[in-house]
């Protein structure tokens, strides 16, 4: 019974109770062609020591990722995680409650996601943040969802270099919602001109990423402009938040929402998750934010203490009123990203972000020397670039992954027409005699 809560004579009290006879007599309800005649096909029990031996040699059987030199990118990034993150972050305080439902209760947590939210506001030059989302994508969806919703227009405008995966995750949202969704397709400087965008009078949003899919800094402004011309909201998703340290601030470019992946302030890669999405707006847009946002307020005797302003989802408000089914924020995660930008401060987010920018340039410049690669896209970028290679870039993948780098993205993966194309990121954490490794390792494929 070790396993099992109840004892057997607590199950046949509730049985009794209930006023059947046994287990079988309750799951009567149940076809007798679904139901499961046979015992589970289990192997036999073990001790707990077998057992802690088994899962041993099951979890011997994965590679430590650790051991790996990593080049991979594409909106999930190795960046350096200070160790004060995980010291903190596992205190017992911060597992006591998923979401604050009593703020009264939960002061840590709700000051906790109100410096978050105030370090949003500070990157993305925007005036509100929301307490935090599930993720990039879902906070890029509900983004377009609040600009058609604030418009009453059901057109919207997507550049090409918008992540395939976060444009997916748009077009699963729009396919019921009765929302058209139009790409403006990148050019040869891997980016998308303002003049491409086909904006009308029925559009309700221009959705851009800076740094896009392909690493390139997109023209925030030109994008912003063109919105507003025709009355649309602009929207701009940063995949990575690194770039924040050293780009111009979006709001300053002129956009109306900014979105995003916020993994890259010290959350691990995790196997793709959890990370956390944040969300950002002008003021004009907080009564139509999804999420809750968290702010402070003061009793009558002064004191200082933090609540939820405003909650948003069905549970709180009408359903009808209600602006997104997106109901919790990932507040742990949103407390991750809070002591890494608290320990970095301004400045060496700064130094982080050039670190980045140098070290890519480097091993752009190394890669490019080498016989029969490439850079494909001119325009500048930030710590990612594709590069075409001489053989298939999934082969080259495939193979150094036995030497324990992982060299990349193939982008062949969302386009079949790009075979020899390789998305390539460079952190701070990679060293110059990684990338002169890496380099020698590409320098073994030719045509």
């Amino acid at each position: 019974m070790r396993y099992i809560p109840n004892a057997i004579a607590e199950r046949d009290a509730m049985l009794e109770v209930m006023g059947v006879a046994n287990i079988a007599e309750l799951f009567r309800g149940i076809p007798e062609h679904l139901r499961l005649n046979r015992a589970l096909d289990l192997p036999p029990a073990q001790s707990e020591l077998e057992l802690i031996e088994s899962f041993s040699e099951i979890a011997g059987q994965n590679r430590n990722p650790e051991t790996f030199t990593s080049f991979l990118g594409a909106g999930v990034y190795d960046h350096v995680r200070p160790l004060i993150i995980d010291t903190l972050v596992s205190r017992s305080e911060f597992y006591t409650s998923y979401t604050p439902y009593q703020p009264e209760i939960n002061q840590g947590t709700l000051q906790a996601v109100f410096e978050y939210q105030t370090f949003i506001c500070q990157l993305t030059g925007m005036a509100v943040s929301n307490a935090s989302m599930y993720d990039g994508a879902t906070s890029l969806a509900e983004a377009m969802l609040m600009a058609v919703r604030t418009t009453n227009r059901y057109r919207v405008v997507m550049a090409g270099g918008i992540h395939p995966e976060y444009r997916a995750v748009c077009e699963t949202y729009a396919h019921r919602a009765g929302i058209e969704i139009v790409i403006a397709e990148v050019n040869d400087s891997g980016t998308t001109a303002a003049s491409d965008l086909a904006v009308d009078d029925k559009t309700a949003c221009v959705l851009v990423q800076s740094p896009n899919f392909f690493g390139c800094v997109e023209d925030l402004k030109s994008f912003a402009d063109v919105a507003h011309k025709v009355g649309a909201v602009s929207v701009v998703c940063v995949a990575e938040a690194v770039s924040l340290g050293v780009l111009a601030a979006p709001g300053d470019a002129g956009a109306d929402v900014v979105v995003g992946e916020g993994q890259s302030f010290g959350i691990a890669p995790s196997f793709g998750g959890p990370h956390l999405g944040f969300f950002a707006a002008t003021e004009r847009f907080t009564r139509q934010m999804p999420g809750r946002l968290i702010g402070q307020a003061f009793d009558k005797d002064g004191n200082r203490g933090y609540v939820i302003t405003m909650a948003t989802r069905e549970q709180h408000i009408r359903r009808e009123k209600a602006t997104s089914n997106i109901c919790s924020n990932e507040g742990l995660c949103a407390l991750a990203a809070s002591i890494y930008l608290s320990t970095v401060g301004k400045q060496g987010l700064r130094e982080i972000a050039l670190r980045n920018m140098q070290k890519a340039a480097y091993a752009l410049g190394e890669i490019v020397k080498l016989p029969g690669y490439a850079r494909r896209y001119s325009g500048p970028f930030f710590n990612e670039f594709v590069v075409t290679t001489p053989v298939p870039a999934e082969q080259i993948v495939d193979e150094l992954l036995g030497k324990d780098v992982l060299a990349g993205l193939p982008l062949a993966k969302y386009d079949a027409s790009c075979p020899n194309e390789l998305l390539v990121c460079v952190t701070e954490n990679i060293s110059r005699k990684a990338i002169d490794h890496f380099v020698a390792e590409l320098a073994a494929y030719t045509a």
